[in-house]
């Protein structure tokens, strides 16, 4: 189980809540283990999962009957389940293999006519409809909170993305070892990338060999910022037909997906011989972040962690280092809490994953910056990297 149980009873509790509903896509998957495609590659298609506080083992997934073969293809821990709307699945023959047959069993579920009727049925089925109801709004269609409200005029809801947000920010030590992997198989990626990084070589020659490593490792491309000199100053650069040159940055933010968690990375390098100010820049990023490594720990506030970090990169060589902030949780989400910003109202936990980042971007000259990702223990933190964020010089 990928959800902080424990997490959960003890937020929703102190909110005064008797049950959440997921409904975003990550909360979804967190809450539950279903990953249901067409919430991830469109806006629109609903997805529910009802969390009792007082009985977890009564949640309930409201899917659409078109995705529930994946129910029976994850691992999913509830077995709950309210299928929604029509869809044909043909069967000829004998079902031979368990995969069928649960599909099947699904298939033969009572169906509602909509997501919305799913969740009414769920509601009442569950005994609800006086409870106070934390509604995860993100993932909601317009109208779905006051249909609600008017078919249980004695229950109460109340916004609970933030909630979710909160419940996901201490990660569980199997998330950890998700988060881990797919750390290290980024880290892979950047050095396979770098190992075709020659003169000519292009920004889209780099990242084939980025993606295609990742693919190989069984996770999936999804963020891929890569670029040469001038290019690698701008923050979201998507690959191009650029061609490198000698004594060029290369600056690298990426990171991919494996078994739904993700990467965020950032690592630079340099073929040939990098000047004076690149390297000076470069370390004084890199300090940055090992002050701010130095410091996370639980209880610590997150925007005196900010703090010192920017005044690190200050002190050892960029006098004028200004920032919106210097890292995000990660999990699920490619941001998670806490936020290391100077207004950040967060408290840095045990089980917190975090990204730690200084980035630099100057137009007409380039842009460098040093990512690692940490998980939060109980003395400091535990690097889930194998490479120090130290610049690179390739021959």
């Amino acid at each position: 189980m990928l959800l902080n149980a424990k997490r959960l009873k003890q937020i929703a509790t102190e909110a005064g809540l008797d049950v959440l509903v997921a409904t975003a896509p990550e909360n979804v998957t967190y809450s539950s283990g279903y990953w249901a495609l067409s919430q991830w590659v469109r806006r629109g298609p609903q997805t529910y999962v009802v969390l009792p506080v007082g009985d977890l083992s009564t949640s309930r997934i409201i899917a659409s009957t078109s995705l529930i073969d994946l129910l029976a293809d994850q691992d999913v821990w509830i077995n709950n389940v309210q299928r929604f709307d029509f869809f044909k699945a043909n069967r000829n023959g004998a079902l031979t293999s368990d995969l069928d047959m649960d599909q099947a069993r699904l298939y033969d579920l009572p169906a509602a006519p909509s997501a919305i009727d799913a969740l009414k049925r769920s509601v009442t089925d569950l005994g609800l409809e006086t409870a106070r109801i934390g509604l995860d709004e993100l993932g909601i269609l317009p109208g779905t909170r006051e249909a609600l409200a008017e078919a249980f005029p004695g229950a109460s809801f109340h916004d609970a993305s933030d909630l979710f947000r909160q419940i996901r920010a201490i990660k569980t030590e199997e998330e950890i070892a998700r988060l881990r992997e797919v750390a290290r198989i980024t880290e892979r990626s950047i050095a396979a990338a770098l190992a075709v990084a020659h003169e000519g070589a292009t920004e889209k020659d780099l990242a084939r060999a980025f993606h295609t490593q990742t693919v190989q490792d069984d996770a999936t491309p999804v963020l891929g910022c890569i670029g040469f000199g001038s290019r690698a100053a701008m923050p979201n650069v998507q690959p191009s037909d650029r061609a490198l040159s000698r004594n060029e940055v290369i600056r690298f933010d990426v990171g991919g997906r494996y078994r739904h968690y993700r990467a965020d990375i950032a690592r630079n390098a340099v073929l040939g011989e990098p000047c004076r100010r690149t390297q000076t820049y470069h370390n004084a990023l890199h300090t940055g972040v090992a002050e701010a490594l130095a410091m996370i720990r639980p209880g610590v506030c997150a925007k005196d962690v900010f703090d010192s970090t920017v005044k690190a990169v200050r002190d050892t060589g960029i006098v004028d280092y200004e920032r919106t902030h210097v890292g995000h949780g990660i999990g699920i989400d490619g941001y998670d809490l806490p936020y290391l910003s100077a207004t950040s109202t967060d408290v840095i936990e045990e089980g917190m994953v975090l990204c730690v980042e200084t980035p630099y971007y100057e137009l007409g000259w380039c842009g460098l910056q040093v990512e690692d990702m940490v998980v939060v223990r109980a003395d400091g933190i535990e690097t889930l990297m194998t490479t120090d964020g130290a610049l690179q010089v390739l021959s």
